[in-house]
C-alpha cells in the first residue's frame, strides 16, 4: 500500500521531469498523508500536461458522502477496471502522482520501524493514480485522487506484499491517454528501489521536514 510520501523538488524540477507548460508554485512537503491536498499531474484538455492540486482519498462520482474518500487511498491494479469505485475512473481519469519517494513500514517487535523507498539514481518518481470529480447537492465540486498498488518487487518484498504502481518517464503519456493501459501494470523491474530506516517522526502527519527521510539506525532515534 501506500500511506505516506514525500513530494519536495522545486517547481522548475517538476516542469522539467513532467514536461509542463508551466512552472508550478509548489512547496516542499516530507509527508503528505491521507486526505491533505497535493499535486497531481493529468493530461490537459487542450494537450499536454497540467499540474492540479486534489485531495488524496477518491470520491467516487455516485457517492452519497465524500467522506468515503479517507477509504479509498489506494487502488489495487488487479481489479481496477471490475470494482465500481474505480472502474470509471481507470477508463477515462487516470493521473500521475508526482513523489521523490515515499514511506512502508515493517513490523519490528512491538513497533513498526519505517522506511523511506525511493527509485535509485532518480530524484523523482510517478506513482499511477486515479482521479475522479464529485458534486455535493449544493454545487460544491470536489476534486480526489487515488494510488494505484500492486504486487511488491523484490527489493519492496522484504518490507510489504504491496507497493505503488511506480512508473518509468517513457511510460507516462501512455497511462494517462492510452485507451488500454492494462499492459503497465505490472510492478516495476526495470530500475532499482532502494530503502533505509527513517525516525518514527513520521508516524506524526504534524511533522513535515527533511530530516523525516535523513537515514537512522533501526530502533535509534535520533535526538
Amino acid at each position: 500500500m501506500c500511506g505516506r510520501y514525500v513530494l519536495a523538488s522545486p517547481g522548475d524540477a517538476l516542469a522539467e521531469h513532467f514536461r509542463l507548460a508551466a512552472v508550478p508554485d509548489v512547496a516542499a512537503r516530507y509527508n503528505i498523508a491521507p486526505t491533505q491536498v497535493a499535486p497531481v499531474i493529468r493530461a490537459a484538455e487542450g494537450g499536454g500536461r497540467e499540474l492540479v492540486a486534489m485531495r488524496w482519498g477518491l470520491v467516487p462520482g455516485w457517492a452519497e458522502d465524500p467522506a468515503i474518500g479517507a477509504r479509498m487511498i489506494n487502488a489495487r491494479a488487479e481489479t481496477l477496471a471490475t470494482k465500481p469505485a474505480f472502474r470509471a475512473a481507470y477508463r477515462r481519469r487516470r493521473c500521475l502522482v508526482p513523489a521523490n519517494g515515499f514511506y512502508e513500514w515493517k513490523p519490528a517487535g512491538r513497533r513498526k520501524q519505517p522506511y523511506y523507498c525511493h527509485l535509485e539514481g532518480a530524484p523523482l518518481l510517478a506513482m499511477a493514480g486515479l482521479w475522479e470529480a464529485w458534486r455535493s447537492p449544493e454545487g460544491e465540486v470536489v476534486t480526489t485522487y487515488t494510488i494505484v498498488t500492486t504486487d511488491a518487487n523484490e527489493e519492496m518484498r522484504a518490507l510489504h506484499d504491496r507497493m505503488p504502481l511506480v512508473l518509468l518517464p517513457d511510460a507516462y503519456d501512455a497511462w494517462l491517454a492510452a485507451p488500454d493501459p492494462g499492459g503497465l501494470l505490472a510492478p516495476l523491474s526495470r530500475v532499482r528501489l532502494v530503502a533505509h530506516p527513517v525516525s518514527l517522526r513520521v508516524n506524526n502527519v504534524a511533522n513535515d521536514d527533511a530530516s523525516l527521510v535523513a537515514p537512522v539506525e533501526t530502533g535509534v532515534e535520533p535526538v
